[in-house]
């Protein structure tokens, strides 16, 4: 279990993250602003959204105007790859140096790592908690569901690298697949209690999975602000009623 800011993480009901997806300086801060008066338990800055997001010093300057705004909230920072549902295709070298910006800005508290990217994704992870953030290590599927014997060695594989925490995300294909997800889910969270576990089935056929954390082992629900940054995600003040009704 990980406590950060007051929220412990992998207990009771799962934390709901919401991502800031907008394009300007300016518009990134309104939305943090906005999305914590709605009473986010986490922010996620998708950078790659950003429109200077090749310019070092312009993601610098979001991060240090942010810092006040999320001093007691947990802030991910995410790039996501084009390949795996983002907004721009960068190489693995310019992914990396963003990285460390945030790393290196004292304000970020996890780093969303895409784990099957590069061969060299293990001494990042190390590199990145040996600067004092937290690594969620993920893997997005906006195609299919693979088998269960598939996602469980996906999820297991990740957690080896040392990580903080593990996500997987797939597009469902029938209610038979959204099962498989949540099934494959307990399973991992049955195997390894003691490693942090967020998953989802993407789309309205798998909205379920965004809401049934508690239950199955996912300890963190990204819900929609403004603009959602994946299918299926819920406005975060309905999602908030759900999930106060499923844990009584």
């Amino acid at each position: 279990m990980l406590t950060i800011k007051n929220r412990t993480i992998g207990v009771g009901k799962p934390l709901i993250c919401i991502p800031i997806m907008d394009t300007t300086k300016k518009a990134i801060i309104e939305e943090a602003k906005n999305l914590i008066e709605l009473g986010a338990d986490m922010l996620e800055w998708r950078v790659d959204a950003f429109e200077q997001v090749t310019s070092l010093n312009a993601v610098r300057e979001v991060l240090h105007e942010l810092a006040p705004i999320v001093k007691d909230v947990i802030f991910l920072y995410t790039f996501r790859s084009k390949e795996q549902g983002g907004m721009c295709a960068m190489n693995y070298e310019q992914v990396y140096d963003l990285h460390q910006v945030a790393a290196e800005s004292g304000i970020v508290d996890f780093i969303d790592v895409e784990y099957f990217k590069d061969d060299n994704v293990n001494k990042e992870i190390r590199t990145l908690q040996k600067k004092g953030v937290k690594v969620i290590t993920s893997h997005h599927d906006f195609y299919e569901t693979p088998s269960e014997e598939i996602m469980f060695f996906l999820l297991e594989k990740m957690a080896e690298s040392g990580t903080d925490i593990v996500k997987l995300a797939v597009m469902p294909q029938s209610t038979e697949d959204v099962l498989k997800l949540l099934s494959e889910t307990n399973h991992f969270h049955k195997e390894y209690p003691d490693i942090p576990l967020i998953t989802m089935s993407m789309g309205k056929l798998g909205s379920i999975s965004r809401v049934s954390g508690e239950t199955f082992g996912s300890c963190i629900t990204f819900g929609a602000g403004k603009n959602a940054s994946a299918p299926g995600q819920i406005p975060v003040k309905r999602l908030r009623q759900i999930l106060d009704a499923i844990s009584g």
